[in-house]
């Protein structure tokens, strides 16, 4: 196995599923939910956008990208580790998905609390 420093998004979240495959489900729900909250409300986050990397416009395109494939791909996200980190993880989208992971788990309503002590090992360095 790779040092930790060395791993790409991808392989983070590869790992990550493995690990906490029954944590995969609530965390795909909490995304779309996050989704949908952003498309429903848009003037809402561009008045907390700023002095953010990036526009508002390129997250909300990060938001429904990520959006559309949890749609197509649902069930094979939540079995397969290589699905969930290569469909969602890859490019850009990682950005938008690293995000989702931590408000995910700093909300700490978890099945399995370790899950907020991996994303932050892996994902916050």
């Amino acid at each position: 196995m790779q040092p930790l420093r060395a791993l790409n998004n991808v392989q983070k979240a590869r790992l990550l599923h493995a690990l906490f495959l029954s944590e995969i489900p609530a965390f795909l729900t909490y995304t779309q939910q996050l989704c949908t909250c952003m498309r429903e409300n848009p003037e809402e986050v561009r008045k907390v956008w700023v002095n953010q990397l990036f526009g508002v416009d390129f997250w909300f395109s990060l938001a429904e990208e990520a959006n559309r494939k949890i749609k197509q791909y649902h069930k094979q996200l939540e079995k397969s580790s290589a699905v969930f980190s290569d469909q969602l993880f890859d490019g850009y989208g990682a950005l938008f998905l690293n995000h989702c992971l931590t408000t995910y788990a700093e909300k700490g309503e978890l099945s399995d609390p370790k899950f907020k002590t991996a994303v932050d090992l892996l994902f916050n360095p």
